[in-house]
């Protein structure tokens, strides 16, 4: 109790409780489980994972994921039924930089999608890592 009583500890106790608040929330709210671009690139490869690029239109256009599906995160709740015929298979989320992709984890897991993944830094991280990017619109 003396050290949150001293000066400024009193401000990184509440930073400390605010950021556990913060991890145990976003831990709770469902989404998909992390994969780094070679955990995504075995899960591919070794599974025929399926990936879903949730960024918009010109995001996209701009280079994606070989063999990407397209949808925006903005459609994809009312667009799940396009996906129904892999419900048990893996499925990995990207966007820009893995913020989108974990909210669309989240709405697939609602929709009873088993194996969801978020692409971990997203399509930035998979650039980062010098994997192909394709170029081709779909």
């Amino acid at each position: 109790m003396e050290f949150i009583q001293q000066d400024w500890n009193w401000a990184w106790a509440t930073l400390a409780a605010v950021s556990g608040t913060l991890l145990l929330v976003t831990s709770l709210r469902g989404g998909g489980r992390g994969v780094s671009p070679a955990q995504a690139t075995q899960l591919i490869n070794r599974e025929d994972a399926i990936v879903v690029d949730v960024r918009e239109a010109g995001e996209y256009n701009a280079g994606h994921l070989l063999d990407a599906r397209h949808i925006p995160l903005g459609e994809l709740a009312k667009r799940t039924a396009e996906l129904d015929k892999f419900k048990d298979k893996p499925i990995i989320l990207n966007c820009q930089s893995g913020a989108r992709s974990a909210s669309a984890c989240s709405i697939l897991s609602k929709a009873g999608f088993a194996r969801v993944h978020n692409l971990e830094g997203g399509i930035a991280a998979w650039e980062q890592a010098g994997m192909p990017i394709s170029r081709k619109r779909k």
